[in-house]
């Protein structure tokens, strides 16, 4: 917000240089994170992912709130940082801020994950949690840096932070010299704003391509009008870009260097998720798993370029991740559910499980209903859940029973 900008002249501009700088600083605590090739999820395009989800503390963010909070005088390292966030961010601070032997306190919303209010405590930060949103995180950090005279950390809307994330466009370069295109995931959009500018200014021919998830497309929506909008409001599993207003620096830095943004819907992430897990080996958050979601749907013209997807950050909850994948295995026809109705009598649960299962699919879950009155008196409805191998299995499966005279009705 407004609150922390400095005066024009202290708000040093971003340069290559300081990107740069960054890189030099950032060698001290950052890992430079393996570029791997992910052929196999998008046939026709040669795909790599920057595995920033291997970076320390699961995400990009701790480069950012590293080299912001390395440049601070003697005077404002002795009063400490303060951040609000919800999860990256607050542990990228904590760890930074603990390295370099300076307190820290992080608001977090009352209702963020358990593990990234645990990890953030473990990385040396003091954590206040504020009941509701995080607005009202946001609005306690406010009050207290002005109770403090602490510095605050912005998550994205800083020329500092931008340049510390910069330093992964740098290194895509590096590891990818004839990368085309490379497709970045957009929260507040300093992640974007940041990697868009170096390589912008280092290979002007590679596009640069954002994405957004549709439940939360500010940056999207903003470019589209021209200038910054707020959503009123934001819902999405990529907790981590759920943002309703991009930043003032980050706006006008994806106007200048940003090729285009794309969004993927909640069931294209949830997938990308999944398939990132099963064919990569690699644990990716919604936020993470964005641009791997834009490639592996087609959202932007990359066939038969050389393309890096930013899997930005792997921080997500055991429990949602079990809830995304049972999503994502749904999506590709890995699982299906329908019910039917049997008459009420010996073998008959026995023969229709024995047409099932000479289908080849691997039965979940039966649920047998005497008492159902959608279903005549003599008979019952049964619920089936099945383990399939695609859509083109569940179909044969229904067609099949629907042969063998069962009527057959596809819960979804």
């Amino acid at each position: 917000g407004p609150d922390y900008c400095q005066t024009e002249r202290e708000q040093p501009m971003l340069t290559l240089d300081k990107i740069y700088h960054a890189k030099f600083v950032l060698k001290q605590v950052a890992r430079k994170t393996d570029l791997i090739a992910a052929t196999r999820l998008c046939p026709g395009t040669d795909l790599y992912l920057k595995t920033e989800n291997l970076q320390v503390t699961g995400s990009f963010k701790v480069r950012g709130a590293y080299y912001k909070i390395s440049q601070l005088s003697a005077e404002e390292r002795a009063k400490g940082v303060i951040a609000c966030s919800a999860g990256n961010h607050a542990q990228g601070v904590a760890l930074a801020a603990t390295r370099m032997g300076i307190k820290s306190v992080v608001c977090m919303p009352d209702g963020a994950p358990i593990m990234k209010v645990e990890s953030t405590k473990r990385l040396g930060a003091e954590v206040e949690l504020v009941k509701g949103t995080y607005d009202d995180a946001h609005d306690r950090a406010v009050e207290l840096q002005e109770q403090t005279g602490m510095t605050f950390i912005h998550p994205y809307d800083d020329e500092l932070v931008i340049a510390g994330q910069g330093t992964i466009g740098l290194e895509i370069l590096d590891q990818l010299p004839d990368v085309d295109a490379v497709i970045v995931p957009i929260g507040g959009g300093g992640l974007i704003g940041g990697l868009a500018y170096a390589v912008k200014h280092l290979k002007p021919a590679c596009r640069v391509i954002g994405v957004q998830a549709a439940g939360a497309p500010s940056m999207a929506e903003s470019l589209k009008k021209g200038e910054i909008i707020t959503l009123s409001s934001v819902d999405t599993i990529a907790d981590g870009i759920k943002v309703k207003t991009p930043g003032d620096l980050t706006f006008d830095m994806c106007r200048q260097y940003v090729d285009e943004v794309v969004t993927v819907t909640e069931s294209e992430i949830a997938s990308a998720i999944l398939t990132v897990l099963e064919k990569q080996k690699l644990v990716a958050e919604g936020a993470g798993a964005v641009g791997i979601a834009a490639a592996m749907y087609h959202k932007a013209s990359i066939e038969g370029q050389t393309v890096c997807a930013l899997l930005s950050g792997g921080n997500v909850d055991v429990t949602m991740l079990e809830r995304i994948l049972t999503r994502g295995l749904a999506k590709e026809g890995r699982t299906v559910t329908f019910s039917t109705v049997l008459p009420d009598q010996p073998h008959a649960l026995a023969s229709f499980l024995e047409v099932v299962s000479s289908l080849g699919a691997n039965v979940l879950d039966v649920n047998h209903e005497r008492r159902n009155t959608r279903a005549a008196i003599g008979s019952c409805v049964v619920q089936l859940s099945l383990e399939t191998r695609d859509k083109a299995h569940i179909q044969e499966i229904i067609s099949s029973l629907r042969r063998e005279g069962y009527e057959v009705e596809e819960q979804s």
